[in-house]
């Protein structure tokens, strides 16, 4: 089979499955309405900050709020893009059809990275300027230094999010197992190792941790991290071709 007509029949599937549909749907809400949400709650609390506090106010960061919970429909698009064929035994019909299994892997993780970055993307700059609405005279501007950048990389960081689940979930090739290690990993294991002392300078290399910095347009007071950025979505990003190459050979070397 062609590689386009690959992709044509992973756009199909993608598709035709509603929860695959629904997942990016919460993404949009969640991100948005949660970054809504803190937006006003930071300009109403705002006078109540510390000078210290005040000084590192990143309106920016703020409207982006939303995210922390955006990224897990973005898991879980991501793990049902992959694992749902494990799941329906659908997967031997779909080796069957295309026996190269780096062009099947990488036909169907092409498709749903498109789809991730087109709704990020749209996701990011509706929840900045949706957020911005929010903080009123704390508001910042597309054109400040570092704003257009950060909701950029917001676009970014949320189809990498995705896209490192795709190779999680090919390598565990079980949506509930993929889930029940990536959802525990990001919102529970990632923070205690981001913010407790002892274990912060390794937290900061995780993916997420590392990712979410190119959000960030105001430096935290204190904040040591020894890279920028777009360095660490740069870390990210290996995080990611990590996942996908161990995906790949899960499925090179394991039947269906």
């Amino acid at each position: 089979m062609a590689a386009t007509q690959v992709i044509r029949s992973e756009w199909t599937k993608i598709r035709s499955v509603a929860s695959t549909v629904w997942t990016l749907s919460l993404a949009v809400v969640v991100t948005l309405a949660v970054g809504m949400l803190i937006s006003a709650l930071s300009r109403h609390e705002f006078g109540t900050m510390d000078p210290r506090a005040q000084m590192s106010f990143d309106a920016t960061l703020v409207s982006f709020a939303g995210m922390t919970l955006g990224q897990l429909a973005m898991i879980v698009f991501g793990v049902l893009v992959v694992s749902n064929e494990y799941s329906t035994g659908m997967i031997r019909t779909s080796l069957a059809a295309v026996p190269r299994r780096a062009t099947f892997l990488a036909s169907k993780v092409a498709v749903a990275t498109g789809l991730a970055l087109v709704v990020g993307m749209a996701t990011s700059f509706a929840a900045f300027f949706l957020g911005q609405a929010m903080l009123g005279s704390l508001r910042t501007s597309l054109d400040s230094p570092g704003v257009l950048r950060a909701v950029v990389g917001g676009g970014l960081y949320m189809t990498l999010i995705a896209v490192f689940s795709m190779g999680v979930a090919a390598m565990l090739r079980s949506p509930m197992l993929s889930l029940g290690i990536l959802m525990p990993f990001f919102f529970l294991i990632s923070n205690i190792l981001g913010n407790v002392s002892v274990t912060k300078k390794v937290g900061r290399f995780l993916p997420d941790q590392a990712g979410s910095r190119i959000m960030q347009v105001v430096p935290r007071a204190g904040d040591d991290t020894p890279y920028g950025p777009w360095g660490g979505l740069g870390i990210m990003a290996l995080w990611v071709i990590a996942a996908l190459a161990g995906g790949y050979a899960v499925l090179r070397r394991r039947d269906a």
